[in-house]
């Protein structure tokens, strides 16, 4: 592939700013300058570093974002700062899309991709991926409201009971998993089985659970082996 046309796939600018970048010397092909925007590059283990920022080409990209309260899966948000002013331009021109949707001030694991595929396999209710919320409620979780979760509440959206696999995790901590993905569920799955909502933190989709190392707004990279085992 043709190097300029190998920046613009990976998001650095438009085919004209990426001979741009070639030109004035902001290009690393392996680890050495650029030469022209007209080299001919193999993208299998190709690794590009632009003004400084090193980049490992991929066909298709995939991430976890720790997300923070207070910062709206939109790119058009409403109250608060889009989630994707956490992320650098390069991987915005990629048009990287939230895998579903945490609610603004829900905390933690949020998956983005550019993989239509991937992002419709994660989200489609016929898949059932699971997502495991850690939630901190208002009152102590008793043995009756993790009964009412397993066994399933009453939603007014919902035709049929909607359960969850639930467990106590401390006086007033709940882990909840669920497989849906209905507008506010977990809240009001809570508030249907008699308690109240204080927290709401996702660290687990899939089989991928947020490592313990990104901190509140930093993402990383998911390699496509890792992807495999989210969505086999």
């Amino acid at each position: 592939m043709r190097l300029d046309k190998a920046l613009q796939s990976q998001g650095f600018g438009t085919r004209k700013e990426c001979r741009l970048h070639v030109n004035t010397g902001r290009v690393l092909v392996n680890g050495v300058s650029a030469a022209s925007p007209d080299d001919e590059v193999e993208t299998v283990g190709l690794v590009l570093t632009v003004s400084g920022v090193e980049w490992a080409f991929a066909e298709k990209v995939y991430l976890a974002l720790h997300k923070p309260a207070d910062v709206e899966c939109s790119h058009t948000p409403t109250h608060h700062p889009s989630v994707f002013s956490l992320l650098p331009p390069y991987l915005i021109a990629r048009g990287v899309q939230c895998v579903g949707r945490l609610d603004a001030d829900t905390t933690g694991l949020l998956l983005l991709s550019d993989d239509g595929t991937f992002i419709q396999k994660m989200t489609s209710p016929k898949h059932k991926m699971p997502k495991r919320y850690v939630v901190t409620c208002a009152e102590p979780v008793t043995d009756a409201q993790v009964a009412a979760l397993r066994a399933g509440v009453v939603l007014n959206d919902a035709p049929e009971p909607v359960s969850g696999d639930a467990e106590r995790a401390g006086e007033r901590l709940l882990h909840l998993t669920i497989a849906e993905g209905k507008y506010h569920q977990v809240k009001r799955m809570v508030a249907a089985a008699g308690n109240h909502v204080v927290t709401l933190h996702r660290d687990r989709v899939g089989a991928f659970e947020l490592p313990t190392t990104l901190a509140p707004r930093e993402w990383m990279r998911i390699e496509p082996t890792i992807v495999q085992s989210i969505a086999p």
